[in-house]
C-alpha cells in the first residue's frame, strides 16, 4: 500500500480493536467478510465510499446509510471509520477490510488461546490440499458450486478443527477475491504473524522435531529474527536427512540432498 493507505490503515484500527473489546470477534468478522464481498460485488458503491476527492463525512454518512440494520453497530463503525479516509487505490480499502475480518476472526482464537492450534489448522490443511489433486480440483474450481465447496469445508474440518479455522478455510473457498486457495490461505497466516508480532518458519525434514528441537531451533531463529517463530513442520521422505528452512523469501536449506546437488555441481564444474 502507499503512503496514504497504510495511514488510512492506521486511523481505523482503534475502531477494530474497540468492537473486539466489547464485540463477539466471530460476529464481527462474519460482518466485515459480508461488507467485503458487498464492496467487490458493487463497483459503483465501492467507487463512493473510496473516493478521495469526497468528504469524509459523506462517505461515513453513505456507508452508515446502507449498513444501518444490516450489521452490528461496531462494524457500522470500524466501515465508517475507514472509508472516511484518504485510499490510495479502492482495493486498498477492501483488502484492509477482509484484513481486519481475518484479525476479528483470530482474536476469537486468541481469546480461547487457541490461536496457535488455528495457524496449525490452517496451515495443515493448505497442504492437505495442495497435496490432494481431487481436493485441489474441487475447491479450487472457480466454476464449481460455491454451497457444494463449503459443504465439502465443513464435511473436511468439521468436529476435527477450530470454528475459527472452518470460518477462514470457508471464506478462502468462497471468497478468494481472484486469489488460488493456497495463496488465499497463505494471506491469512501473514496476517496472523503480522498481528502476533512474529515470524513463521516453514521447516521441512523427513522426520518430526522433538519438542527439545522445536524449541531450540524456534530459540536459534528467535535470536536471528529479533521476533517470536512459530514453526510449521512439513515432512517431506525426498530431505533424506536435515532440515530446510524458509522464513519469507528466505530459505536456509541443510538437507542432505540440497549437500549432495551442491557437491555434484562442484565436481563437475
Amino acid at each position: 500500500m502507499r503512503g496514504s493507505s497504510r495511514a488510512a490503515v492506521i486511523e481505523g484500527r482503534p475502531a477494530l480493536e474497540s468492537a473486539l473489546t466489547t464485540g463477539d470477534p466471530a460476529v464481527v468478522a462474519d460482518e466485515l467478510f459480508a461488507v467485503t464481498g458487498l464492496l467487490d460485488d458493487n463497483p459503483t458503491l465501492r467507487r463512493a465510499v473510496a473516493d478521495p476527492s469526497r468528504e469524509g463525512s459523506d462517505k461515513t454518512a453513505l456507508a452508515t446509510q446502507v449498513l444501518g440494520g444490516k450489521v452490528s453497530q461496531d462494524v457500522v463503525g470500524i466501515v465508517g471509520s475507514l472509508v472516511a479516509q484518504r485510499w490510495a487505490q479502492e482495493r486498498d480499502l477492501t483488502d484492509t477490510l477482509e484484513q481486519f475480518a481475518v484479525e476479528a476472526a483470530l482474536q476469537g482464537a486468541a481469546d480461547a488461546t487457541a490461536i496457535d492450534q488455528v495457524e496449525d489448522e490452517l496451515f495443515r490443511f493448505e497442504r492437505l490440499v495442495a497435496g490432494t489433486v481431487e481436493l485441489r480440483d474441487a475447491l479450487g474450481n472457480r466454476q464449481g458450486d460455491a454451497a457444494g465447496k463449503a459443504e465439502l469445508v465443513a464435511t473436511l474440518l468439521q468436529g476435527k478443527a477450530r470454528p475459527e479455522t472452518v470460518r477462514l478455510a470457508r471464506q478462502a473457498v468462497l471468497a478468494p477475491r481472484g486469489r488460488r486457495f493456497d495463496t488465499a490461505i497463505e494471506g491469512y497466516l501473514d496476517i496472523a504473524a503480522e498481528r502476533r508480532q512474529q515470524f513463521t518458519a516453514v521447516v521441512t525434514t523427513a522426520v518430526d522435531l522433538t519438542d527439545e528441537q522445536r524449541t531450540r531451533l524456534s530459540g536459534a531463529l528467535q535470536k536471528i529474527y529479533g521476533k517470536p517463530v512459530l514453526l510449521q513442520v512439513v515432512h517431506d521422505e525426498d530431505v533424506i536427512g536435515g532440515i530446510r528452512v524458509q522464513i519469507g523469501d528466505e530459505v536456509v536449506d541443510g538437507t542432505v540432498l540440497r549437500r549432495l546437488d551442491e557437491a555434484k555441481r562442484h565436481l563437475a564444474s
